[in-house]
């Protein structure tokens, strides 16, 4: 992986004859007490939260890959208007990339929670990519994404996958169970990396790099979305993968080692 630019919102980096961005939507405060120990303990971290001791500050991140401007998907939307206000800046990312909305055609959700879908719709209702044609999503995930009344629009659009469905010959579904139903992954192999578009497999990074055990009280089986994260985690560091994970610290992009119980995770920035 080769880091090529980075701005306030935006990390671009190539990958072979690939190239990939790691685009900002915000961030957003949500309750320490949310990252659980297995017995249900609530955890602490092994760094302090970022504003306050109550509160534990998760980045929201979209990412995009493609090859000579063919083959460009982006990795989720973000959270558009429909949450707090310091995310919904997906637009404010392109842009500073250099990254013209119209030219989305593809978008592959991770999973239907509204801080990764909500994203395809301005605040006032209006698309955000207007020459979409194609929205893949776990199949598990499609009763959820039709939950959202305001995306009923985008029915037609819906291409369910399942986990070890290939979308290309560079692009893996993988199944990442746990956290939501149809939780997927994305891994993309270049001319020289795989890359695990990983979604929530990680909330908190500074704890749960070093502590895999932990969960996140907004996982929807805790159980199974820790057995997936310390499967994946190790994984990823026995195969060099390189992981992009929705809440992890910007870029949100980088490898992990191992490093003593647990892993460490070096950026790409």
């Amino acid at each position: 992986m080769e880091f090529l630019s980075q701005s306030p919102n935006a990390l671009g980096c190539a990958s072979g004859s690939w190239k990939i961005w790691s685009l900002s939507d915000g961030h957003v405060d949500l309750p320490a007490e949310s990252l659980r120990y297995p017995d249900n303990k609530i955890g602490r971290q092994t760094e302090p939260p970022q504003r306050d001791d109550l509160l534990v500050r998760l980045s929201v991140n979209c990412f995009l890959f493609d090859r000579s401007g063919i083959d460009r998907v982006l990795i989720d939307c973000g959270a558009g208007g429909s949450w707090e206000p310091s995310m919904g800046h997906l637009g404010e990312a392109m842009a500073e990339a250099g990254i013209d909305t119209s030219s989305i055609t593809m978008v592959a959700l991770t999973h239907a929670h509204g801080d990764h879908i909500n994203g395809l719709l301005t605040p006032d209702g209006r698309r955000v990519f207007n020459n979409l044609s194609k929205i893949v999503i776990g199949e598990d995930a499609v009763e959820g994404f039709l939950a959202e009344p305001n995306l009923a629009e985008f029915r037609p659009l819906l291409a369910p996958v399942n986990g070890g469905d290939r979308l290309a010959d560079h692009l893996l579904a993988v199944a990442i169970p746990g956290h939501a139903p149809g939780h997927m992954g994305y891994l993309l192999g270049t001319d020289e990396d795989e890359i695990l578009f990983c979604g929530d497999l990680i909330h908190v990074p500074a704890a749960q790099f070093a502590r895999p055990e932990l969960t996140w009280a907004y996982d929807d089986d805790e159980s199974i979305a820790r057995a997936s994260r310390i499967k994946l985690l190790q994984n990823a560091a026995d195969a060099h993968t390189w992981l992009a994970g929705a809440h992890l610290d910007r870029p949100g992009i980088g490898r992990i080692v191992k490093d003593g119980q647990g892993y460490a995770f070096i950026s790409a920035a």
